[in-house]
């Protein structure tokens, strides 16, 4: 029992020695809050004990080198008198407050060897992070509004994600939701979808609504937006045109076959003869029986129906602000259908039970041209959005 404690006592002192090594590394490579959070942890639980007051050491100094360092950085940042570091300094006195907060609650720490408690001064920020968020909110705003001045699509976008920030960090504050709103709407691409018809034949309305509707689809993101139809009130980026080039459409055929098939089934029992011809007999002197088995066979007329569709067509992307064909993308799908039916004479039982259900079937209406086309939709809804997600218009 003694040597079992003595191994936990040694195992507790390597780890709080390994864990105060990896604290004084932190603050010695100026990671000062890394420092600060590994000496927070290790005083959560007994942190008078005297195992921990090298922690307590290790707190106080990287404390106050932590506070002096952004203290500097904040006199630095202000001195320059440059909008674009009112961020920073904001985020700066955030880190001040918020590193105070982690030490509090372990107030006091005694250092028991000089007979005091260590030193963290607290300060109240309070005043300085409601400047530093007025000023950045201001700075943010301004600059928000000055990015919507342009005719650039990515300066609105830039604009929103400003906006967004501001909204987040001082809400309600002005017409930020409205300018968001706009930015949005201003930096959005928006794609004009339609089809074009080069097959000769009819292309079933359905197809092509069903194609268009990009409700189905979940392609629409933050900043692309697909119309099927065209809106007044919208000024299109570019167009993708889906168009219809060639429909090979095969004759209605039915292929016949005719096969045999056969198997053995057990047909009742048999005595048992040795190779003299003698009945073989068990200890009792009962003759010994095995199974008997007989061929069956059966002869298989095998219908098949079969008609296919093959749809090619080829995607083209459009900038309308140029009117210069971008990209073009092949697209084509297939679709076949094929029916089974059958009849026999003999015993079924020679073929598997699987093939038991064309038996019961027979011949029945070819789709039309019509629904063989429109049957290709799912394939070619499939396709075409791999193209979209993986061939963006901006990139």
């Amino acid at each position: 029992m003694r040597k079992i404690t003595l191994i936990i006592l040694c195992a507790t002192l390597l780890f709080s020695c390994s864990g105060v090594k990896k604290t004084e590394s932190y603050l010695n490579s100026g990671n000062y809050d890394a420092a600060i959070d590994k000496a927070v942890n290790a005083l959560r639980t007994n942190k008078t004990a005297k195992g921990k007051q090298d922690y307590v050491y290790l707190l106080e100094e990287a404390f106050a080198k932590a506070k002096t360092r952004d203290l500097e950085s904040i006199k630095l940042l202000q001195r320059e008198n440059n909008p674009a570091n009112y961020e920073r300094i904001f985020n700066l006195y955030n880190q001040l407050r918020n590193r105070q907060q982690k030490i509090k609650p372990l107030l006091p720490l005694p250092l028991h060897n000089e007979g005091r408690n260590a030193i963290f001064p607290l300060d109240n920020y309070n005043d300085e992070i409601v400047t530093s968020k007025n000023n950045l909110s201001g700075y943010l705003y301004s600059n928000a509004k000055n990015l919507m001045r342009s005719n650039n699509k990515m300066d609105f976008r830039q604009a929103f994600d400003d906006l967004r920030y501001l909204d987040q960090l001082n809400p309600n504050y002005q017409d930020v939701r409205s300018l968001m709103d706009e930015a949005q709407f201003k930096g959005t691409d928006f794609v004009h979808v339609y089809t074009k018809n080069e097959t000769g034949m009819v292309i079933p309305q359905r197809l092509q609504d069903d194609l268009l509707d990009f409700s189905t689809y979940g392609l629409n993101d933050k900043w692309t937006v697909y119309h099927n139809n065209r809106q007044k009130s919208v000024n299109y980026d570019y167009g993708m045109i889906v168009n219809f080039r060639q429909i090979n459409m095969s004759p209605e055929q039915v292929r016949e076959k005719q096969f045999i098939k056969e198997k053995q089934i057990k047909d009742g029992v048999k005595n048992l003869y040795d190779t003299n011809g003698n009945i073989v007999k068990d200890s009792l002197g009962n003759p010994i029986k095995v199974d008997k088995f007989k061929t069956i066979s059966v002869s298989i007329y095998e219908f098949t129906q079969f008609k296919s569709c093959q749809v090619t067509a080829k995607v083209d992307y459009i900038d309308f602000r140029s009117n210069q064909l971008i990209e073009t993308f092949p697209l084509a799908s297939e679709f076949v259908f094929e029916y089974i039916y059958a009849n026999y004479n003999g015993d079924k039982r020679a073929c598997e039970e699987t093939y038991y259900q064309y038996f019961d079937r027979r011949a029945v209406a070819f789709p039309t041209n019509e629904q063989m086309i429109f049957d290709t939709g799912e394939d070619l809804k499939a396709k075409l959005k791999s193209i979209i997600t993986n061939n963006k218009f901006r990139r």
